[in-house]
């Protein structure tokens, strides 16, 4: 038992310096790391506003947020190797987004990266921007969307959550393709390339993420009744 919990410990903490879907310390140009650095701050300055107005609801909002983070943090964690010495994970930027609204991950999704960056070698402080925009903006954003066109139903919430970790993995194979184009085929190629570096692993794990998501909904909807009615005022969360 003590050689298996190695092993995932070992595949849990153990840093990979390639294609990761967290870009890495120091793979990106500094000039795109300012790029998305920029584009990811206004966000994450209304989702600092909406993070504040959301923890002042009734109940034990602020641990019902911190519930989220805990989520996102432990599944985005879960390095799996995939090919060519890169990993895929989940994201669990969905399952924040269902309830609390896309800007309020973003704020969560920094914490999170950060945190990773510093104690988990995965990501980068340079990088933060950029890993910031894939999982914490463009995941979170598509993830809500989606449940809201689907219904807010079980199904929406698998749909949220399983789409949402593809966007991030699209956005990260797209940026990586903008910094590093194909000297053969430009741009294209090169994001056909980190798309197939992922694809094997991160299908499979975005269906797996969608399903847990499911289920810590029932979860949550059992036991944070009050959280869930004080958030349905003008909130995200609608039953």
């Amino acid at each position: 038992m003590s050689r298996y919990l190695y092993c995932i410990m070992v595949l849990v903490m153990a840093p990979r310096f390639s294609y990761a879907m967290h870009i890495a310390e120091g793979f990106l140009p500094p000039v795109w790391c300012a790029f998305y650095l920029l584009l990811s701050l206004p966000f994450v300055m209304i989702g600092l506003r909406q993070l504040k107005a959301k923890s002042r609801l009734g109940g034990d909002m602020k641990l019902f947020i911190a519930v989220a983070a805990a989520y996102c943090f432990m599944l985005s964690a879960l390095k799996l190797p995939s090919v060519t010495g890169s990993c895929s994970h989940p994201t669990g930027t969905g399952f924040g987004a269902v309830i609390f609204g896309p800007f309020v991950m973003s704020v969560i999704s920094v914490v999170v990266l950060l945190f990773q960056a510093l104690f988990l070698a995965h990501g980068g402080l340079t990088t933060l921007g950029a890993n910031t925009f894939s999982m914490g903006i463009v995941g979170p954003l598509v993830a809500y969307g989606i449940y809201r066109l689907a219904g807010k139903s079980k199904i929406g919430i698998f749909l949220a959550s399983s789409l949402g970790n593809l966007a991030t993995y699209c956005v990260t194979a797209l940026q990586l393709a903008f910094a590093f184009p194909s000297p053969a085929g430009g741009i294209a190629a090169a994001a056909v390339k980190f798309l197939s570096i992922f694809a094997l692993t991160q299908v499979p794990l975005a269906i797996v993420e969608g399903i847990l998501t499911v289920i810590m909904m029932g979860i949550v909807e059992k036991y944070s009744v009050s959280e869930l009615e004080a958030l349905k005022g003008g909130n995200a969360y609608e039953a």
